[in-house]
Protein backbone atom coordinates (compact mmCIF):
# COMPACT_ATOMS: atom_id res chain seq x y z
CA UNK A 1 0.00 0.00 0.00
CA UNK A 2 2.62 2.43 0.87
CA UNK A 3 4.34 1.52 -2.69
CA UNK A 4 1.12 2.81 -4.44
CA UNK A 5 1.08 5.83 -2.55
CA UNK A 6 4.02 6.91 -3.17
CA UNK A 7 3.38 6.21 -7.09
CA UNK A 8 0.51 8.42 -7.09
CA UNK A 9 2.73 11.02 -6.07
CA UNK A 10 5.44 10.17 -8.21
CA UNK A 11 6.85 13.33 -10.82
CA UNK A 12 9.03 10.71 -12.71
CA UNK A 13 8.80 10.33 -16.50
CA UNK A 14 6.49 7.58 -18.06
CA UNK A 15 9.12 5.21 -20.07
CA UNK A 16 6.29 3.61 -22.07
CA UNK A 17 3.26 6.44 -22.48
CA UNK A 18 5.38 9.03 -24.26
CA UNK A 19 3.71 10.45 -27.59
CA UNK A 20 4.04 9.42 -31.31
CA UNK A 21 3.56 5.57 -31.97
CA UNK A 22 3.50 4.49 -27.94
CA UNK A 23 0.03 5.60 -27.27
CA UNK A 24 -0.87 2.37 -25.19
CA UNK A 25 0.67 1.20 -22.20
CA UNK A 26 -0.12 -0.79 -18.99
CA UNK A 27 0.46 -0.32 -15.19
CA UNK A 28 2.46 -3.39 -13.88
CA UNK A 29 1.77 -4.17 -9.78
CA UNK A 30 4.28 -1.83 -8.44
CA UNK A 31 2.79 0.86 -10.58
CA UNK A 32 5.62 1.13 -13.41
CA UNK A 33 4.01 1.89 -16.58
CA UNK A 34 5.05 -0.67 -19.46
CA UNK A 35 4.18 -1.59 -22.71
CA UNK A 36 1.12 -3.20 -24.31
CA UNK A 37 -0.67 -4.11 -27.43
CA UNK A 38 -3.14 -1.90 -28.64
CA UNK A 39 -6.63 -2.65 -27.33
CA UNK A 40 -8.46 0.26 -29.81
CA UNK A 41 -7.07 1.30 -33.10
CA UNK A 42 -9.05 4.73 -34.65
CA UNK A 43 -10.29 3.68 -38.48
CA UNK A 44 -12.14 6.44 -38.96
CA UNK A 45 -13.33 10.11 -38.36
CA UNK A 46 -16.82 11.56 -38.52
CA UNK A 47 -17.53 15.24 -39.28
CA UNK A 48 -20.65 17.57 -40.39
CA UNK A 49 -18.92 17.24 -43.79
CA UNK A 50 -18.86 14.35 -44.38
CA UNK A 51 -22.21 14.33 -43.12
CA UNK A 52 -23.44 16.96 -45.76
CA UNK A 53 -24.20 18.85 -43.06
CA UNK A 54 -22.76 22.30 -41.49
CA UNK A 55 -19.58 21.36 -39.19
CA UNK A 56 -20.21 20.66 -36.09
CA UNK A 57 -19.67 23.83 -33.94
CA UNK A 58 -17.94 22.95 -30.16
CA UNK A 59 -19.76 20.10 -29.77
CA UNK A 60 -20.30 18.95 -25.89
CA UNK A 61 -21.87 15.86 -25.50
CA UNK A 62 -23.14 12.48 -27.46
CA UNK A 63 -24.89 9.23 -26.52
CA UNK A 64 -25.05 5.88 -28.07
CA UNK A 65 -28.37 3.53 -27.87
CA UNK A 66 -28.77 -0.01 -27.02
CA UNK A 67 -29.32 -0.34 -31.27
CA UNK A 68 -26.15 2.01 -31.95
CA UNK A 69 -28.09 5.00 -32.53
CA UNK A 70 -25.53 8.01 -32.25
CA UNK A 71 -26.78 11.12 -30.96
CA UNK A 72 -24.03 13.84 -30.79
CA UNK A 73 -25.54 17.61 -29.02
CA UNK A 74 -23.31 20.38 -31.48
CA UNK A 75 -23.58 22.96 -28.92
CA UNK A 76 -22.33 25.84 -30.93
CA UNK A 77 -25.22 25.48 -33.37
CA UNK A 78 -27.78 24.87 -30.90
CA UNK A 79 -28.65 21.47 -32.20
CA UNK A 80 -28.85 17.32 -31.76
CA UNK A 81 -27.49 15.38 -34.84
CA UNK A 82 -28.95 12.13 -34.95
CA UNK A 83 -26.68 9.04 -37.03
CA UNK A 84 -27.39 5.19 -37.85
CA UNK A 85 -25.27 2.26 -36.63
CA UNK A 86 -23.41 2.86 -39.83
CA UNK A 87 -23.01 6.36 -38.85
CA UNK A 88 -25.30 7.74 -41.47
CA UNK A 89 -27.03 11.13 -41.08
CA UNK A 90 -30.66 10.10 -39.71
CA UNK A 91 -32.07 14.02 -38.81
CA UNK A 92 -30.83 17.18 -36.86
CA UNK A 93 -33.06 18.42 -34.64
CA UNK A 94 -32.34 22.22 -33.96
CA UNK A 95 -36.12 23.37 -32.55
CA UNK A 96 -39.06 21.98 -31.43
CA UNK A 97 -42.53 23.62 -30.35
CA UNK A 98 -43.43 25.16 -26.84
CA UNK A 99 -46.81 26.43 -26.39
CA UNK A 100 -47.95 26.77 -29.71
CA UNK A 101 -44.20 28.50 -30.63
CA UNK A 102 -40.81 27.62 -32.26
CA UNK A 103 -38.45 27.26 -29.28
CA UNK A 104 -34.46 26.54 -29.95
CA UNK A 105 -31.71 25.20 -27.73
CA UNK A 106 -29.34 27.90 -26.68
CA UNK A 107 -25.60 26.38 -25.69
CA UNK A 108 -26.94 23.09 -24.41
CA UNK A 109 -24.28 21.26 -22.67
CA UNK A 110 -25.76 17.48 -22.39
CA UNK A 111 -27.37 15.09 -23.47
CA UNK A 112 -29.29 11.25 -22.62
CA UNK A 113 -31.36 9.58 -24.95
CA UNK A 114 -33.32 6.81 -23.52
CA UNK A 115 -33.96 2.97 -24.75
CA UNK A 116 -37.28 4.17 -26.71
CA UNK A 117 -36.00 7.22 -27.75
CA UNK A 118 -37.16 10.10 -25.68
CA UNK A 119 -34.32 12.77 -25.91
CA UNK A 120 -33.23 14.67 -22.83
CA UNK A 121 -31.04 17.87 -23.02
CA UNK A 122 -29.50 19.95 -20.62
CA UNK A 123 -30.30 23.28 -22.31
CA UNK A 124 -27.81 25.25 -20.24
CA UNK A 125 -27.74 28.93 -21.29
CA UNK A 126 -31.80 28.46 -21.32
CA UNK A 127 -31.71 27.31 -17.77
CA UNK A 128 -33.94 24.67 -18.25
CA UNK A 129 -34.08 20.56 -18.89
CA UNK A 130 -35.64 19.84 -22.24
CA UNK A 131 -37.68 16.27 -22.56
CA UNK A 132 -38.61 15.35 -26.23
CA UNK A 133 -40.21 12.24 -27.97
CA UNK A 134 -38.44 10.18 -30.46
CA UNK A 135 -40.17 12.27 -32.77
CA UNK A 136 -38.86 15.54 -31.16
CA UNK A 137 -41.98 16.95 -30.41
CA UNK A 138 -41.86 18.25 -26.24
CA UNK A 139 -42.49 16.34 -23.44
CA UNK A 140 -41.69 18.73 -20.71
CA UNK A 141 -40.40 21.16 -19.42
CA UNK A 142 -37.82 21.11 -16.61
CA UNK A 143 -37.39 25.11 -15.74
CA UNK A 144 -36.23 26.76 -12.38
CA UNK A 145 -36.59 24.29 -9.37
CA UNK A 146 -38.40 25.55 -6.32
CA UNK A 147 -36.65 24.27 -2.89
CA UNK A 148 -36.02 25.09 1.00
CA UNK A 149 -32.65 22.84 0.23
CA UNK A 150 -31.64 25.38 -2.69
CA UNK A 151 -30.58 28.85 -1.86
CA UNK A 152 -32.67 32.18 -2.72
CA UNK A 153 -30.34 33.60 -5.33
CA UNK A 154 -30.08 29.69 -6.76
CA UNK A 155 -30.03 29.68 -10.64
CA UNK A 156 -30.31 26.64 -12.57
CA UNK A 157 -27.77 26.02 -15.18
CA UNK A 158 -27.65 21.97 -16.30
CA UNK A 159 -24.23 20.80 -17.50
CA UNK A 160 -25.06 17.01 -17.91
CA UNK A 161 -28.05 14.82 -17.35
CA UNK A 162 -29.50 11.15 -17.68
CA UNK A 163 -32.56 9.54 -16.61
CA UNK A 164 -33.55 5.71 -15.05
CA UNK A 165 -36.36 3.62 -16.04
CA UNK A 166 -38.54 5.30 -13.05
CA UNK A 167 -38.40 8.18 -14.96
CA UNK A 168 -36.39 10.15 -12.56
CA UNK A 169 -34.21 12.44 -13.67
CA UNK A 170 -30.67 13.18 -12.39
CA UNK A 171 -29.03 16.78 -12.95
CA UNK A 172 -25.28 17.94 -12.93
CA UNK A 173 -25.83 21.70 -12.28
CA UNK A 174 -23.09 24.09 -12.42
CA UNK A 175 -21.63 25.53 -9.34
CA UNK A 176 -23.58 22.58 -7.43
CA UNK A 177 -21.82 21.20 -4.91
CA UNK A 178 -24.34 18.80 -2.96
CA UNK A 179 -24.21 16.43 -5.58
CA UNK A 180 -26.78 15.60 -8.42
CA UNK A 181 -29.89 16.92 -8.25
CA UNK A 182 -32.72 14.20 -8.21
CA UNK A 183 -36.12 15.52 -10.07
CA UNK A 184 -39.19 12.87 -10.14
CA UNK A 185 -40.77 11.86 -13.22
CA UNK A 186 -43.21 15.18 -13.16
CA UNK A 187 -40.07 17.27 -13.18
CA UNK A 188 -40.20 18.07 -9.59
CA UNK A 189 -36.91 18.72 -7.67
CA UNK A 190 -36.62 16.09 -4.70
CA UNK A 191 -33.31 15.73 -3.44
CA UNK A 192 -29.66 15.99 -4.16
CA UNK A 193 -27.35 12.81 -4.21
CA UNK A 194 -23.98 11.46 -3.93
CA UNK A 195 -22.24 15.17 -3.03
CA UNK A 196 -18.84 14.53 -2.37
CA UNK A 197 -16.83 14.59 0.43
CA UNK A 198 -14.58 18.04 1.38
CA UNK A 199 -11.63 17.43 0.80
CA UNK A 200 -9.49 19.64 3.69
CA UNK A 201 -5.52 20.56 3.79
CA UNK A 202 -4.56 19.84 7.02
CA UNK A 203 -1.67 22.80 6.89
CA UNK A 204 -4.52 25.06 5.82
CA UNK A 205 -7.07 23.93 8.47
CA UNK A 206 -4.54 24.22 11.25
CA UNK A 207 -3.63 27.89 10.05
CA UNK A 208 -7.64 28.69 9.57
CA UNK A 209 -7.91 27.38 13.51
CA UNK A 210 -5.18 29.66 14.65
CA UNK A 211 -6.05 32.52 12.35
CA UNK A 212 -8.66 35.63 13.39
CA UNK A 213 -11.46 36.03 12.36
CA UNK A 214 -10.61 38.70 9.62
CA UNK A 215 -8.16 36.68 8.49
CA UNK A 216 -10.38 33.42 8.27
CA UNK A 217 -12.54 35.46 5.93
CA UNK A 218 -10.08 35.78 3.32
CA UNK A 219 -8.97 32.16 3.06
CA UNK A 220 -10.87 30.17 0.35
CA UNK A 221 -13.60 28.25 1.57
CA UNK A 222 -13.60 24.04 2.62
CA UNK A 223 -15.83 22.84 -0.18
CA UNK A 224 -16.93 19.64 -1.61
CA UNK A 225 -15.28 18.65 -5.34
CA UNK A 226 -18.00 19.16 -8.24
CA UNK A 227 -18.50 16.43 -10.51
CA UNK A 228 -17.76 16.60 -14.26
CA UNK A 229 -19.86 13.85 -15.52
CA UNK A 230 -22.37 11.12 -15.06
CA UNK A 231 -23.37 8.15 -16.98
CA UNK A 232 -25.71 5.45 -15.54
CA UNK A 233 -25.89 1.37 -15.74
CA UNK A 234 -28.56 -0.81 -16.94
CA UNK A 235 -29.33 -1.78 -12.71
CA UNK A 236 -29.81 1.85 -12.27
CA UNK A 237 -26.33 2.56 -10.88
CA UNK A 238 -24.58 5.93 -11.56
CA UNK A 239 -21.11 6.25 -12.63
CA UNK A 240 -19.27 9.71 -11.68
CA UNK A 241 -16.07 11.27 -12.40
CA UNK A 242 -14.44 14.14 -10.53
CA UNK A 243 -12.29 16.90 -12.16
CA UNK A 244 -9.94 16.94 -8.90
CA UNK A 245 -7.78 13.96 -8.02
CA UNK A 246 -9.48 13.71 -4.54
CA UNK A 247 -9.78 10.93 -2.84
CA UNK A 248 -12.03 8.69 -5.19
CA UNK A 249 -11.98 10.49 -8.75
CA UNK A 250 -14.53 7.60 -9.54
CA UNK A 251 -17.74 6.56 -8.25
CA UNK A 252 -20.53 3.97 -8.11
CA UNK A 253 -23.64 5.60 -6.62
CA UNK A 254 -26.98 3.44 -5.45
CA UNK A 255 -30.35 5.02 -4.67
CA UNK A 256 -28.60 5.97 -1.46
CA UNK A 257 -26.31 8.38 -2.64
CA UNK A 258 -23.70 5.65 -1.62
CA UNK A 259 -20.10 5.31 -3.49
CA UNK A 260 -20.32 0.86 -4.23
CA UNK A 261 -17.37 1.24 -6.58
CA UNK A 262 -15.02 -2.04 -6.13
CA UNK A 263 -11.48 -0.77 -6.10
CA UNK A 264 -9.91 -4.34 -5.93
CA UNK A 265 -7.17 -4.13 -8.00
CA UNK A 266 -3.55 -3.27 -7.66
CA UNK A 267 -4.71 0.33 -7.24
CA UNK A 268 -7.48 2.48 -7.17
CA UNK A 269 -9.40 3.27 -10.77
CA UNK A 270 -8.30 7.10 -10.92
CA UNK A 271 -6.10 7.23 -14.44
CA UNK A 272 -2.56 8.24 -14.57
CA UNK A 273 -0.52 6.59 -11.21
CA UNK A 274 2.36 8.49 -12.62
CA UNK A 275 2.89 11.98 -13.94
CA UNK A 276 4.81 15.19 -14.97
CA UNK A 277 4.63 17.72 -12.90
CA UNK A 278 3.90 19.94 -16.12
CA UNK A 279 1.17 18.19 -16.68
CA UNK A 280 -0.18 17.12 -13.56
CA UNK A 281 -2.33 14.26 -13.14
CA UNK A 282 -5.05 13.23 -14.94
CA UNK A 283 -8.47 15.41 -15.07
CA UNK A 284 -11.27 12.93 -15.37
CA UNK A 285 -14.37 14.34 -17.54
CA UNK A 286 -16.61 11.68 -19.12
CA UNK A 287 -17.21 7.96 -17.69
CA UNK A 288 -18.53 5.44 -19.86
CA UNK A 289 -20.50 1.96 -18.17
CA UNK A 290 -20.05 -0.79 -20.83
CA UNK A 291 -21.29 -4.89 -20.43
CA UNK A 292 -20.08 -6.80 -17.58
CA UNK A 293 -19.37 -3.88 -15.56
CA UNK A 294 -16.44 -2.68 -17.43
CA UNK A 295 -16.46 1.03 -17.65
CA UNK A 296 -14.02 3.38 -19.09
CA UNK A 297 -13.08 6.78 -18.20
CA UNK A 298 -12.08 10.31 -20.16
CA UNK A 299 -8.91 12.22 -19.27
CA UNK A 300 -9.06 15.59 -20.89
CA UNK A 301 -5.35 16.26 -20.02
CA UNK A 302 -3.73 13.97 -21.44
CA UNK A 303 -6.74 12.43 -24.21
CA UNK A 304 -6.36 9.16 -22.33
CA UNK A 305 -9.03 6.92 -21.68
CA UNK A 306 -8.68 4.20 -19.64
CA UNK A 307 -11.02 0.87 -19.48
CA UNK A 308 -11.86 -0.74 -15.61
CA UNK A 309 -13.38 -3.69 -14.87
CA UNK A 310 -15.97 -4.06 -11.96
CA UNK A 311 -13.45 -5.24 -9.86
CA UNK A 312 -11.30 -2.05 -10.21
CA UNK A 313 -8.76 -3.23 -12.52
CA UNK A 314 -7.32 -1.44 -15.32
CA UNK A 315 -7.73 -3.44 -18.48
CA UNK A 316 -5.85 -1.10 -21.09
CA UNK A 317 -5.25 2.54 -21.90
CA UNK A 318 -5.08 3.99 -25.19
CA UNK A 319 -5.14 7.64 -26.45
CA UNK A 320 -3.40 10.54 -26.25
CA UNK A 321 -3.10 14.48 -27.24
CA UNK A 322 -1.36 15.04 -31.07
CA UNK A 323 -2.49 15.72 -34.40
CA UNK A 324 -2.71 12.25 -36.29
CA UNK A 325 -5.53 9.88 -36.37
CA UNK A 326 -6.52 8.42 -33.28
CA UNK A 327 -5.19 11.59 -31.12
CA UNK A 328 -7.14 14.19 -30.23
CA UNK A 329 -7.17 18.38 -29.01
CA UNK A 330 -10.04 18.56 -26.85
CA UNK A 331 -11.81 15.73 -26.01
CA UNK A 332 -15.07 15.75 -24.67
CA UNK A 333 -17.04 12.58 -23.87
CA UNK A 334 -16.69 9.10 -25.12
CA UNK A 335 -19.37 6.41 -25.64
CA UNK A 336 -19.45 2.98 -26.60
CA UNK A 337 -21.04 1.71 -30.11
CA UNK A 338 -20.90 -1.68 -30.01
CA UNK A 339 -16.74 -3.13 -29.91
CA UNK A 340 -16.08 0.37 -31.22
CA UNK A 341 -15.36 3.46 -28.98
CA UNK A 342 -16.14 7.27 -30.10
CA UNK A 343 -14.73 9.69 -28.81
CA UNK A 344 -15.69 13.45 -29.47
CA UNK A 345 -13.56 16.25 -29.85
CA UNK A 346 -14.83 19.68 -29.24
CA UNK A 347 -12.17 21.58 -30.98
CA UNK A 348 -11.92 19.97 -34.06
CA UNK A 349 -15.46 19.14 -34.25
CA UNK A 350 -15.13 15.61 -35.05
CA UNK A 351 -15.83 12.34 -33.73
CA UNK A 352 -12.93 9.75 -33.88
CA UNK A 353 -13.75 5.92 -34.02
CA UNK A 354 -11.60 3.35 -32.57
CA UNK A 355 -12.43 -0.70 -33.40
CA UNK A 356 -10.90 -3.55 -31.09
CA UNK A 357 -7.76 -5.04 -32.04
CA UNK A 358 -7.57 -8.72 -31.31
CA UNK A 359 -5.90 -7.76 -28.16
CA UNK A 360 -8.60 -5.87 -27.15
CA UNK A 361 -10.95 -8.03 -28.32
CA UNK A 362 -10.12 -11.04 -26.17
CA UNK A 363 -9.63 -9.22 -23.16
CA UNK A 364 -13.35 -8.04 -23.30
CA UNK A 365 -14.30 -11.55 -23.52
CA UNK A 366 -12.40 -12.70 -21.22
CA UNK A 367 -13.99 -10.53 -18.71
CA UNK A 368 -17.31 -11.07 -20.37
CA UNK A 369 -16.84 -14.67 -20.21
CA UNK A 370 -15.69 -14.79 -16.19
CA UNK A 371 -18.78 -12.22 -15.39
CA UNK A 372 -21.44 -14.71 -16.96
CA UNK A 373 -19.61 -17.63 -15.28
CA UNK A 374 -18.26 -19.37 -18.16
CA UNK A 375 -15.04 -20.32 -16.35
CA UNK A 376 -13.63 -22.65 -18.96
CA UNK A 377 -13.86 -19.67 -21.43
CA UNK A 378 -12.63 -17.12 -19.31
CA UNK A 379 -9.25 -19.46 -18.67
CA UNK A 380 -8.41 -19.67 -22.14
CA UNK A 381 -9.44 -15.98 -22.86
CA UNK A 382 -7.12 -14.75 -20.03
CA UNK A 383 -4.38 -17.32 -21.37
CA UNK A 384 -4.56 -16.04 -24.70
CA UNK A 385 -4.42 -12.18 -23.42
CA UNK A 386 -1.38 -13.23 -21.44
CA UNK A 387 0.14 -14.47 -24.39
CA UNK A 388 -0.34 -11.19 -26.21
CA UNK A 389 0.68 -9.18 -23.57
CA UNK A 390 3.11 -10.82 -20.98
CA UNK A 391 2.81 -7.66 -18.84
CA UNK A 392 -0.47 -8.20 -18.46
CA UNK A 393 -1.00 -9.30 -14.39
CA UNK A 394 -4.38 -9.48 -14.16
CA UNK A 395 -4.65 -12.19 -17.09
CA UNK A 396 -3.14 -14.45 -13.74
CA UNK A 397 -5.72 -12.76 -11.76
CA UNK A 398 -7.97 -13.72 -14.07
CA UNK A 399 -7.00 -17.09 -14.59
CA UNK A 400 -6.94 -17.60 -11.13
CA UNK A 401 -10.39 -16.44 -10.51
CA UNK A 402 -12.03 -18.26 -12.72
CA UNK A 403 -9.90 -21.73 -11.25
CA UNK A 404 -10.67 -20.77 -7.78
CA UNK A 405 -14.98 -20.93 -8.70
CA UNK A 406 -14.06 -24.18 -10.37
CA UNK A 407 -12.77 -25.54 -7.24
CA UNK A 408 -8.82 -25.94 -8.50
CA UNK A 409 -7.50 -24.51 -5.55
CA UNK A 410 -4.09 -25.49 -5.90
CA UNK A 411 -3.89 -24.31 -9.63
CA UNK A 412 -5.71 -21.25 -8.77
CA UNK A 413 -3.31 -20.13 -5.68
CA UNK A 414 0.03 -20.35 -8.36
CA UNK A 415 -2.10 -17.98 -10.61
CA UNK A 416 -2.57 -15.74 -7.63
CA UNK A 417 0.98 -15.72 -7.00
CA UNK A 418 1.62 -15.04 -10.82
CA UNK A 419 -0.40 -11.86 -10.58
CA UNK A 420 0.80 -10.54 -7.27
CA UNK A 421 -3.15 -11.15 -6.29
CA UNK A 422 -2.27 -11.86 -2.47
CA UNK A 423 -6.23 -11.56 -1.05
CA UNK A 424 -7.05 -14.07 -4.23
CA UNK A 425 -4.13 -15.87 -3.12
CA UNK A 426 -4.75 -16.59 0.54
CA UNK A 427 -8.44 -17.16 -0.27
CA UNK A 428 -7.53 -20.20 -2.45
CA UNK A 429 -4.59 -21.17 -0.40
CA UNK A 430 -6.76 -21.30 2.61
CA UNK A 431 -9.22 -23.44 0.54
CA UNK A 432 -6.56 -25.97 -0.78
CA UNK A 433 -5.68 -26.56 2.89
CA UNK A 434 -8.70 -27.05 3.92
CA UNK A 435 -9.63 -29.49 0.77
CA UNK A 436 -6.34 -31.53 1.78
CA UNK A 437 -7.48 -31.93 5.37
CA UNK A 438 -10.88 -33.09 4.17
CA UNK A 439 -9.45 -36.11 1.51
CA UNK A 440 -6.96 -37.04 4.30
CA UNK A 441 -8.98 -36.69 7.25
CA UNK A 442 -9.01 -40.41 7.97
CA UNK A 443 -5.22 -40.76 7.28
CA UNK A 444 -4.42 -37.92 9.58
CA UNK A 445 -6.74 -39.21 12.23
CA UNK A 446 -5.78 -42.70 11.91
CA UNK A 447 -2.30 -41.48 12.38
CA UNK A 448 -2.81 -39.39 15.22
CA UNK A 449 -4.43 -42.23 17.34
CA UNK A 450 -1.88 -44.97 16.22
CA UNK A 451 0.60 -42.44 17.44
CA UNK A 452 -1.35 -41.87 20.70
CA UNK A 453 -1.71 -45.47 21.24
CA UNK A 454 1.87 -46.16 20.66
CA UNK A 455 3.29 -43.46 22.99
CA UNK A 456 0.23 -44.54 25.88
CA UNK A 457 1.82 -48.23 25.28
CA UNK A 458 5.45 -47.05 25.42
CA UNK A 459 4.37 -45.32 28.66
CA UNK A 460 2.48 -48.47 30.25
CA UNK A 461 5.47 -50.64 29.32
CA UNK A 462 8.01 -48.76 30.74
CA UNK A 463 5.87 -48.27 34.04
CA UNK A 464 5.67 -51.97 33.92
CA UNK A 465 9.78 -52.37 33.65
CA UNK A 466 9.87 -50.01 36.51
CA UNK A 467 8.10 -52.10 39.14
CA UNK A 468 9.25 -55.39 38.02
CA UNK A 469 12.85 -53.73 38.44
CA UNK A 470 11.58 -52.34 41.69
CA UNK A 471 10.57 -55.49 43.03
CA UNK A 472 13.30 -57.43 42.28
CA UNK A 473 15.77 -54.38 44.30
CA UNK A 474 13.20 -55.41 46.91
Amino acid sequence: MSMVCLLLFSSAALPASADGEADAYHYSFYGDAVPAPAAYEATMIITGKKLNISAFKEPTDMHVTKDERVYVLDSGNGRIVELDRNFKLVRTIDSFINEGKKDQFKNPQGLFVTDKGDILVADSDNHRVVHLDDKGELVKIVAEPKSDLLKEDFQFKPIRIVIDKGDRIYVMAEGVFDGFMEFSADGVFSSFIGANRVQVDPVEYLWKRLATREQRSQMVMFTPTEFTNLDMDEEGFIYATSGDRGKDPIKKLNAQGTDILRREGYSAPQGDLRYMNESGPSRLIDVDVGDSDMYSVLDSNKGRIFTYNGDGYLLHIFGGIGNRIGLFNTPVALERAGDRMLVLDKALGEITVFQTTEYGRTLHDAVRSYYNGEEDKSSQLFAKAAEMNANLEYAYAGIGKALLRQKQYAESAEYFKQSMERKGYSKAFLLYRKELMREHFSWVMSGIFLAVAAFVTVVIVRRQRRRTTNAGIK
